[in-house]
């Protein structure tokens, strides 16, 4: 698993806190996708785990280390809704938490790591509580999660919370460079399209990420000149939510074009795209679009057994409706 070097900042001080015998027996991570936080965690979970720490670092040798090097360290537990589910149930956090009140099979730490607390159900939320509530000795959790208000109010007040806030734009940029080598431009503009996470800006960076990107940038001149539907063979796919993000983004560039901000802009890389748009739509129906599209995506992710190309078909005849009429055609 790969380690990153913004992690070290965050590593030292929950480790420190640990040493000192003030680490919190919850720890709830809040972090963007391609922080790294799995990789923190895993950092964590070793040190906790090792027989002969050295400082801040595991020891690498010792019995839990080389179990936890193999994956099958049997004191250590992820939680997590089985494959083809969305969400973790009751009985799935029952039996790993009865397992923590008994005796640790290698006389250590316990460790149970949720990587998306967001699919605990209900229950499964206040079960999971009554175990934080009174925790068994020795027993460390660490759930992750993406927007932590969307947890168990009561959930999120036995734990105590960690954000993984993104690193400086120029430290990761030359952290960028340094994995990749592509244009300066390019790197920005994955950087800014990821929230500034430089490890979610190298997936965008993969070869079949960068060509959907493209293909969807260069077919909106032909789609705003001609007909909005061309973009539905652009935007229907599995990843349809990630790729209305990329358009979001060049309607909030468009904005900014507007107002002349665009020393903000995310797709640095195509300004030719942000410009066509800041010139094809008024500032009010860029607002609209902006909307209707965050709408769109929002049923996409959370609505169940929506129709996709229904539902992107309507919202591009939508937008249609809404481009200059002295520039259509």
């Amino acid at each position: 698993m790969s380690w990153y070097p913004w992690l070290n900042q965050p590593y030292r001080q929950v480790i420190s806190q640990h040493q000192g015998g003030r680490g919190h027996h919850a720890l709830l991570i809040q972090a963007i996708d391609g922080m790294g936080d799995d990789a923190l965690v895993w950092g964590m979970s070793r040190w906790l785990m090792c027989q002969q720490r050295e400082g801040l670092k595991s020891c690498g040798h010792c019995h839990g280390c080389q179990l936890m090097q193999a994956n099958t360290h049997p004191d250590w537990y992820r939680l997590e809704a089985e494959k083809g589910k969305s969400t973790l149930g009751i009985d799935a956090v029952r039996q790993v938490t009865e397992k923590m009140y008994h005796f640790g099979q290698q006389g250590g730490a316990k460790v149970v790591w949720l990587p998306d607390a967001a699919q605990l159900s209900e229950a499964a939320a206040n079960a999971l509580l009554k175990t934080l509530e009174e925790p068994p000795a020795n027993s460390w959790f660490f759930l992750t999660s993406r927007e932590p208000s969307r947890l168990l109010a009561t959930l999120r007040s036995r734990c105590m919370t960690l954000h993984l806030s993104p690193p400086d734009e120029a430290q990761s940029l030359q952290w960028l460079k340094k994995q990749s080598p592509q244009n300066d431009e390019l790197l920005l503009s994955a950087l800014r399209l990821s929230a500034g996470a430089p490890a979610a800006a190298m997936t965008l960076l993969e070869p079949s990420r960068l060509q959907a990107r493209q293909k969807l940038c260069d077919g909106l001149a032909g789609a705003l000149q001609q007909d909005t539907l061309q973009l539905l063979s652009v935007l229907n796919g599995d990843d349809a939510a990630v790729r209305i993000g990329w358009l979001l983004s060049l309607l909030l560039d468009a904005m900014k074009w507007q107002q002349g901000a665009t020393q903000w802009l995310s797709n640095v890389d195509r300004q030719d795209v942000v410009a066509l748009l800041a010139q094809h739509f008024s500032a009010s129906a860029l607002n609209t679009s902006a909307r209707d599209w965050m709408q769109c995506r929002e049923q996409l992710l959370h609505v169940a057994a929506v129709n996709r190309e229904l539902l992107l078909t309507d919202c591009l005849l939508s937008w249609a409706d809404k481009i200059k009429p002295a520039l259509v055609g």
